[in-house]
């Protein structure tokens, strides 16, 4: 492969994709994206939650003090910034999406600043509500965690969706590894993370980098759940703790953060369940598998068939001992899984790579991923997880 320096949002990919491929592959809506029409006036919303609660939200500054932050020598602890969402019944103001430099920032880094205005993406209007009365009962926990380079909130739509189903969902930042979360005091950290991964001398360090990053998100992920419940022997920080049942907690994230719900069952038993969506697996998964628990890979077809590029899929397919489903999704790319197709369909922008529509895109994840965790973490049978389902003809249940 030769070397270039490129957009950190593409490395994932490009260590095992061909770069021409990968960088395609790896932007929702790279240059050759077209918007329909002028969308200045579009103000986009996440889709409406399809669970029978109303959706609450509070967001967590979490500080960890026993830990130094990998990627800033100098920050002695390491920061979260955490959104929880809850299954709610009314009261509370609309939640925002997440704040205009983030917009700026992150519209900035994926080269989408000349399709789309900050204050739009700013402005997105989001189902949750701050401060909304909660619902009585225990509900299993769901860690959520981004992309690399990508902010907590281009998870919306699955936190959103999990909550009014009964879930409480912590959605996690973890510091300087977006191109820009807002924390406490008026800072706005950024990606020194990327700035890292591209200086790698090698493809090979960069693999190794991408890896260590994962196991680090993963402890981030065991501390959060440290955070909220009683299992480390402390106070929940989160003033509605008693709404966690801490026996049924699970995990899933996009891309290094499918990586890290991964490396975290490898860790922490009290993690029941897991799902990768379109992540390589930089931080391999043991080989002796993850304690016989179960494990949903949910894919682009393109780049995560049994006979891709991206050979970690099939490594640690067999790896995983437990329940597992190996699922692609025909004509999507690998921003499939998250927000930003959902959010630039209704803008009018389109991305010719990855045909499927924002709201299918939407629909699947949605579904696939809530009856993973209605199976596995209610104890319900879900018969879409059993087979392919006429109702997602864009779904393929892979078995190598």
């Amino acid at each position: 492969m030769i070397r270039t320096r490129r957009n950190a949002a593409a490395v994932l990919l490009t260590l095992t994709l061909p770069l021409s491929v990968a960088t395609a592959a790896s932007m929702s809506f790279p240059a050759a994206a077209i918007s329909a029409a002028d969308n200045s006036d579009v103000r986009p919303a996440i889709p409406h939650p399809t669970g029978p609660y109303k959706v609450g939200r509070d967001t967590l500054h979490l500080v960890d003090g026993k830990r130094h932050d990998p990627w800033m020598p100098g920050a002695s602890v390491r920061e979260l910034m955490v959104s929880m969402y809850y299954p709610a019944r009314v009261g509370g103001s609309a939640a925002p999406y997440m704040t205009t430099d983030e917009a700026r920032l992150l519209l900035k880094g994926q080269k989408l600043d000349s399709l789309f205005k900050a204050e739009q993406l700013a402005g997105v209007r989001t189902n949750a509500r701050v401060g909304a009365r909660p619902v009585g009962g225990k509900h299993p926990l769901v860690v959520l965690s981004p992309g690399f380079t990508l902010s907590r909130a281009t998870l919306t739509t699955l936190a959103e969706e999990l909550a009014s189903k009964g879930y409480v969902v912590a959605l996690v930042d973890h510091a300087y590894e977006s191109f820009g979360t807002a924390f406490p005091g008026g800072r706005t950290l950024t990606c020194v993370a990327c700035e890292t991964v591209e200086k790698a001398p090698s493809d090979e360090a960069e693999k190794k980098l991408l890896g260590i990053a994962a196991a680090g998100r993963a402890a981030d992920i065991s501390f959060v759940i440290d955070q909220l419940t009683h299992t480390a022997g402390h106070a929940p920080v989160w003033k509605r703790w008693k709404m966690i049942d801490p026996r049924r907690i699970g995990a899933a994230g996009h891309s290094l953060g499918g990586n890290a719900a991964a490396s975290v069952m490898a860790t922490d038993r009290r993690v029941r369940a897991g799902v990768n969506m379109d992540g390589t697996f930089f931080a391999p998964v043991p080989a002796s598998g993850l304690g016989e628990r179960p494990f949903l890979m949910l894919g682009t077809k393109a780049q995560h068939s049994p006979d891709s590029a991206d050979t970690t899929w099939a490594r640690d397919w067999r790896r995983l001992d437990g329940w597992k489903r190996w699922l692609t999704v025909a004509d999507s790319g690998h921003f499939t899984f998250i927000d930003l197709p959902i959010l630039g369909e209704q803008a009018g922008i389109t991305n010719p790579s990855a045909p499927l529509s924002g709201k299918r895109s939407g629909e699947i994840t949605t579904a696939y991923v809530g009856a993973f965790f209605d199976q596995h973490l209610r104890g319900e049978h879900q018969p879409l997880l059993d087979g392919p389902s006429p109702a997602n003809p864009e779904v393929t249940f892979q078995n190598p």
